[in-house]
């Protein structure tokens, strides 16, 4: 891409989103953590911003656009790498994958939150049996890192959904079950959509929240006590939780 084109491109990719700002009312700046980084890239990419297999842009260029770390832009870079949108090629840079991710976001776009939620009650009760069976010593440390973050959010919604995802990839990880990981990223990127950002502002309250992550807690230790079947049962009511909110929403 020309640098002229380029420079197009990060300037559309730093422009405000409509959802982001109201005429009618003050609005609090969204938290600009590596998932709305991520989520920025990805609406650039698709929208045609960078070509597929095209050169993005320099780390230093989109942390200055959009006001973030660099730190911030290489964990979004990290996560778009994940949903295969992006390709990191070492000594060059970062690349817009052939594929362009289209198919991950086709399903975004399609997937309902109550549809989301059947997906993970059918899938998270047997990841959680699998880590309860092969999760070694560091994959426990690696969950409980996970769960002081949460722990750590209060009432930031913003800071919660994207330590939430972690924490929940985290317990696919520890499966050692190559293809039930690269589900979950399937699940983790449909949660980052952006029609879950209403969601998140009705459902994620400081009481939902606190409540979430007792819950967390208590499948935490039932994991790491190696109780299966404890275990099972606190995922399955920590799901029902999650699918109350969104039908009370």
């Amino acid at each position: 891409m020309r640098k002229t084109g380029q420079n197009t491109a990060v300037a559309a990719m730093s422009a405000p989103d409509a959802s982001e700002s109201s005429t009618a009312f003050p609005t609090i700046a969204p938290r600009r953590g590596a998932h709305w980084v991520a989520e920025r890239l990805r609406k650039a990419i698709l929208q045609g911003a960078y070509g597929h297999g095209r050169r993005m842009p320099a780390e230093r260029q989109i942390a200055q656009a959009l006001s973030v770390s660099r730190g911030t832009v290489r964990e979004a870079l990290k996560l778009l790498r994940e949903d295969g949108m992006v390709e990191r090629r070492v000594g060059i840079g970062t690349f817009v994958a052939p594929s362009g991710g289209t198919r991950e976001e086709d399903v975004a776009e399609l997937t309902s939150p109550l549809e989301l939620m059947e997906v993970r009650a059918a899938i998270e009760p047997q990841i959680v049996r699998l880590v309860v069976l092969n999760a070694k010593p560091r994959d426990m440390a690696g969950l409980a890192e996970m769960l002081a973050g949460l722990e750590r959010c209060g009432a930031d919604r913003e800071a919660f959904s994207e330590w939430d995802q972690r924490f929940h990839l985290a317990m696919a990880e520890a499966t050692h079950n190559p293809l039930m990981i690269e589900i979950y990223r399937q699940i983790n990127h449909v949660r980052s959509h952006t029609q879950w950002r209403a969601i998140k502002d009705k459902v994620l309250t400081p009481e939902r929240i606190a409540a979430y992550n007792r819950e967390h807690r208590q499948l935490f230790e039932a994991i790491r006590a190696r109780d299966v079947e404890a275990a099972l049962a606190l995922v399955s009511a920590h799901l029902d939780s999650a699918r109350g909110d969104l039908l009370r929403r």
